[in-house]
């Protein structure tokens, strides 16, 4: 398979999500209507939906429905709203830009924001319960993303990003950060959509090893775009990770060592699938895309 048919792949299932986004979400006529145009505004019509696609390639794998794995999909791309909404916000990398518009606060002002940021979490929660599964799978699954995105996760990335600004930081803290901040929810993505298939332990360890390989390339990748990157392929200003003293692998270690770390992690990625049939074609792939992508 080639990168064009991962384009095919990623853009039919990026279509699925969005289509269940647009259901899941309450219309922009629902009272508040402020508050629910601000849902709407940052989580429709844009993004790579990476976190909701390895969701449904993980389920196809461990051969569940794509259906019955779609409301897990959107409720990991609610999160991923979520998580972008306050990352933006003044009090963490007050940045007016995301995904060629200007960023949740910027249009609806910080209070909405950070309430939007909340509701789009909190109905992500609602959206797992809802899964059609057996009850002890549907629980497995809200207690992993619970885990994930909480403060020994995602969160937890957040705020030792926000306390390495200005510092100089260690590999291991650098790690910790990309780690949690970007590894967590795209492991636990594939972790859960395998799970929605019934997969086994061998099948989960794979899918999580090559996760969080896979989160901390993508983050590297990302490092390397905000020194390198072209802003209007982007659709956000290059230079803010430097404008805000950041923790990144071309501050600590120099552009020809970060892209050697990035080499290295999608070596790691690609061996941890080293086992797996033709079906784990996509997230073989996605590794070379990641690597070399330009946005």
């Amino acid at each position: 398979m080639k990168v064009k048919d991962l384009k095919q792949y990623s853009q039919s299932r990026a279509q699925l999500i969005e289509k269940a986004l647009e259901e899941y979400l309450p219309g922009d006529d629902v009272v508040p209507e402020i508050l629910h145009r601000s849902m709407r505004y940052s989580t429709l019509g844009g993004g790579k939906r990476l976190r909701g696609i390895l969701a449904l390639a993980a389920a196809e794998m461990a051969g569940g429905s794509r259906d019955t794995a779609l409301p897990l999909a959107a409720a990991l791309e609610m999160i991923h709203a979520f998580s972008l909404i306050h990352d933006d916000l003044p009090c963490m990398d007050d940045d007016d830009w995301r995904r060629g518009k200007p960023s949740n606060h910027k249009m609806f002002g910080e209070a909405i924001a950070l309430l939007a940021g909340d509701a789009l979490l909190t109905r992500a929660f609602y959206l797992l319960t809802r899964l059609a599964l057996p009850g002890d799978v549907v629980v497995n699954i809200v207690a992993e993303v619970a885990q994930a995105v909480g403060s020994e996760g995602l969160i937890g990335g957040q705020v030792v990003d926000l306390q390495s600004e200005g510092k100089q930081v260690d590999r291991a803290t650098l790690e910790y950060i990309h780690c949690h901040k970007t590894g967590d929810l795209i492991a636990v993505a594939l972790r859960t959509g395998a799970m929605v298939g019934g997969a086994g332990e061998e099948l989960l360890a794979s899918l999580t090893a090559y996760g969080r390989e896979l989160g901390l390339l993508f983050q590297i990748t990302d490092d390397i775009l905000d020194v390198e990157g072209d802003a209007d392929k982007l659709g956000k200003p290059v230079g803010s990770d430097v404008s805000h003293g950041k923790a990144t692998y071309p501050a600590l270690f120099g552009m020809e060592k970060a892209k050697e770390a990035a080499q290295a992690a999608a070596a790691n990625a690609l061996a941890a699938v080293a086992g797996l049939g033709e079906e784990a074609w996509p997230l073989r792939e996605l590794i070379d895309y990641i690597l070399h992508r330009d946005r």
